[in-house]
């Protein structure tokens, strides 16, 4: 049975940092793509993130150069380093796997989600 396990969230001031962490069992991320994802209330799931078996990664511009996606195969987990956080990326963040081969920040293609952690930036 896979499982995915977010952690790391919290409540931050703008412009500080936050790094989201997420553990898998019975599923290994070197097989398949995993991204990032977040849901602000009343809004729709978006794609923050994606890294490729290959270690290529995608940003959703909202996020291009102050956040950061990595994961440590050995390890098993899955990372989302934030940095410069601004008050709009605030949401519950979702990690996610069993995706595509090719590069997608879209909420069909990945197979397997955690139960989310929530990330509040006050202004």
């Amino acid at each position: 049975q896979v499982q995915l396990v977010e952690s790391g969230g919290g409540s931050v001031q703008a412009g500080g940092s936050l790094r989201l962490s997420c553990a898998a069992s019975g599923y290994s991320f070197a097989t398949h793509r995993a991204a990032w994802f977040r849901q602000a209330p009343g809004k729709e799931r978006e794609g923050v993130a994606d890294i490729g078996t290959d270690g290529s990664r995608t940003y959703a511009e909202f996020v291009k150069g102050r956040f950061t996606i990595s994961q440590d195969n050995a390890k098993n987990t899955l990372y989302l380093q934030m940095n410069n956080l601004k008050p709009e990326d605030t949401a519950t963040y979702y990690c996610a796997s069993g995706g595509p081969w090719y590069s997608s920040l879209q909420r069909r293609h990945f197979a397997y989600w955690g139960q989310g952690t929530q990330v509040t930036v006050s202004s």
